[in-house]
């Protein structure tokens, strides 16, 4: 009796000792695991993990050590800009002169044309603008200007070549239109290596390309990327896109999104007798605008959607185009000048004030697109801890995607791979964390697989 007892015990025991296990040590033993993995043999990994409840550190390794964190960066622009600018922040696009000269002036409204909101589909737009109009006095259009003065350069420092040209590359200007983006639409051929032809009926004419796409295997996605060709008009495709499709469509950086807005919103005017001049004709504003002059003068101003509707875009999609009108936001606001630059000191400085090391953030962009970034894990959990305590947290938390049944923002740029946010455990235990993996080898997806193997100890 006295054995099976004591058996009994032992069992219970080794069960207690097991459950027993703390978070801090399991997640020794797969981080460590991780590190040995042959995939990370030249990369660096960083993770680190707190208590939400009480910021006590569960797990640190490599937490000051700054490592480009692709889009995960965003949860840092989403976060500032829920303090500098407010929930309720709306971009404005105002519109001034008369019915024979009507002018435009943006001031950086990413979501100009979106798809994404009922209210900035183009139709839907154009109705509610020339509404506006009509209640400011102006019954017909002859001539729409845009103005096209940029106040800082278009593109962030560090961006590569590869990039701009393709959708997710697109600069942030003051007028944006369509989140600054084309379709390009091809018919694949019928062999794999056959060459896959733009379907013009489908395509913007105004754009001319060198197409050297060719088509790809079955199931095998979008390869194709488009290039500038520095000092010409004409851009230039490569790669491959799927057989076994009708049509597959990629999408391309435009850099000329107020020609965009004026023909279309024209053609539209046209339509419905708002127009009495050419709806073919663009015209652009020489010279230097005058903001308060602009604003003073206003006979119609467009809103767009609060922010805590563009940051719930920015981080369910990681739209690039919305963090660096942010980033640019955050200097105009600031500093009456939207400059990237000017944008990232002021993020650095805004956290340096609650108390971080500036040096934790060395950002040169507001999407994480720019491979020059460098950001520390210990730096992303302090800033998701601040957004926690805050009454727009719902918000922010909201916008944030799923994977691996984890509330947490990816990020990918090539060689590098991140996941940051928040988990709750079974036991009620909620955690805040961010994992950062920089020149890894081989396939994204098997490096995934072995970081949800890692998060998987927080469930």
């Amino acid at each position: 009796m006295k054995r099976i007892l004591l058996l009994v015990v032992s069992s219970w025991l080794l069960v207690a000792g097991l459950k027993a296990q703390t978070v801090s040590q399991k997640l020794q033993t797969s981080f460590t695991s991780f590190e040995n993995d042959p995939q990370l043999s030249h990369a660096v990994a960083s993770l680190y993990v707190i208590d939400a409840a009480t910021g006590k550190v569960i797990f640190d390794k490599n937490s000051q050590i700054g490592l480009a964190p692709a889009s995960t960066q965003k949860i840092i622009t989403s976060v500032t800009a829920f303090e500098l600018l407010g929930k309720d922040y709306k971009y404005k696009t105002v519109f001034t002169g008369n019915s024979d000269r009507l002018y435009v002036a943006g001031f950086g409204d990413p979501t100009l044309g979106s798809w994404r909101y009922k209210q900035t589909k183009d139709t839907f737009l154009f109705k509610t603008i020339i509404d506006g109009l009509k209640k400011g006095g102006v019954t017909k259009i002859r001539n729409l200007i845009v103005y096209d003065n940029f106040t800082d350069k278009i593109l962030p420092g560090g961006w590569i070549y590869e990039d701009l040209a393709n959708y997710y590359g697109a600069g942030a200007q003051n007028f944006n239109w369509h989140e600054n983006q084309y379709d390009i639409t091809f018919v694949p051929g019928k062999k794999v290596g056959d060459r896959a032809r733009i379907d013009t009926t489908l395509t913007p004419r105004w754009r001319e390309f060198i197409n050297n796409v060719k088509t790809g295997a079955t199931g095998s996605g979008d390869n194709a990327y488009i290039y500038f060709i520095p000092q010409e008009e004409v851009m230039s495709i490569e790669g491959t896109i799927p057989q076994g499709v009708d049509h597959f469509t990629i999408s391309g950086a435009d850099p000329s999104p107020y020609k965009n807005f004026s023909y279309a919103f024209k053609r539209f005017a046209a339509s419905v007798n708002f127009l009495s001049g050419d709806k073919n004709s663009l015209m652009i504003t020489p010279g230097y605008r005058f903001d308060s002059v602009v604003l003073k003068n206003a006979v119609y101003t467009y809103y767009s959607p609060s922010l805590d509707s563009i940051i719930y875009w920015f981080n369910k999609k990681s739209i690039n185009l919305y963090g660096e009108a942010l980033i640019k936001t955050f200097a105009y606001e600031k500093q009456g000048y939207p400059s990237t630059d000017s944008g990232a000191a002021i993020v650095k400085r805004f956290w340096k004030e609650k108390g971080m090391d500036e040096n934790e953030l060395n950002i040169f962009d507001g999407s994480g697109l720019s491979p020059l970034n460098r950001v520390t894990t210990h730096a992303q959990v302090e800033i998701l801890k601040y957004a926690r305590s805050k009454d727009w947290f719902p918000y922010f938390y909201d916008a944030l995607p799923e994977y691996n049944s984890m509330k947490m923002k990816s990020g990918t740029i090539r060689d590098v791979k991140g996941f940051c946010g928040y988990q709750k455990a079974k036991d009620g235990k909620e955690y805040i964390f961010s994992f950062l993996v920089n020149n890894y080898n081989d396939s994204a997806g098997e490096l995934v697989r072995k970081m949800y193997k890692v998060l998987d100890d927080l469930k």
